[in-house]
């Protein structure tokens, strides 16, 4: 299936934060959604999905040893990272929101029955408050956030180019995931920014895809 196509790719790359509407969770959290942040993402959603270091992971949940429904990659350092928007994007997130950003994860759902569960980020173990930037590339899906003992989430629609940030405690407090959905979806990856030393913690197994 061919990628939904950018409406601002025949343009420079350029990011804009004047869309930026943000929801306060709770008093201490909050999420924050910036519809169309990376003009222009088409390009880095190619050039990801040609070149990125992708793995098929595997964790241990509920004793089996399952196949995670998504495949990832990592540059716990940026500076390695061989997309030069990548850097670019990571300095603006950095002026924006006050935090070095220094390394990223990417996961990449393949159609519409790849998903990430319910989940806050290891950020969320070793810091009380975080702010932890999202960036959405290729088809549209949905992200929801709701509180960590259950009840009504929030959703938001994204589609390539937005940027949704969590902030405060939203990765002790609340749990977030991209869930499987009926109608079908092209190929979305999401690029999670974070300080250096808080990527995604290592599976248990990992395979390179070729």
């Amino acid at each position: 299936m061919t990628r939904q196509i950018d409406l601002f790719e025949d343009l420079p790359p350029e990011v804009d934060f004047s869309s930026a509407r943000r929801i306060q969770l709770d008093a201490t959290s909050w999420i924050e959604h910036v519809p169309g942040w990376l003009h222009g993402s088409g390009a880095l959603f190619d050039d990801l999905l040609a070149t990125a270091p992708w793995e098929q992971r595997y964790r241990w949940m509920f004793d089996k040893h399952l196949i995670e429904p998504r495949l990832t990659a990592e540059y716990p350092d940026l500076v390695k990272a061989p997309q030069p928007l990548l850097h670019t994007v990571a300095e603006a997130l950095s002026a924006q929101y006050e935090v070095d950003y220094r390394s990223l994860w990417i996961n990449q759902y393949r159609t519409h029955r790849d998903s990430t569960g319910w989940h806050g980020d290891l950020i969320g173990k070793v810091q009380e408050t975080s702010t932890v930037p999202v960036l959405s590339l290729g088809a549209t899906r949905r992200f929801l956030i709701r509180p960590v003992e259950g009840g009504r989430s929030t959703s938001l629609t994204v589609v390539s180019g937005d940027l949704v940030v969590m902030g405060g405690r939203s990765q002790r407090d609340w749990r977030h995931c991209v869930p499987k959905q009926s109608t079908p979806a092209g190929p979305r990856i999401s690029v999670n920014f974070a300080p250096a030393g808080m990527s995604d913690p290592a599976p248990t197994v990992k395979s390179t895809i070729d």
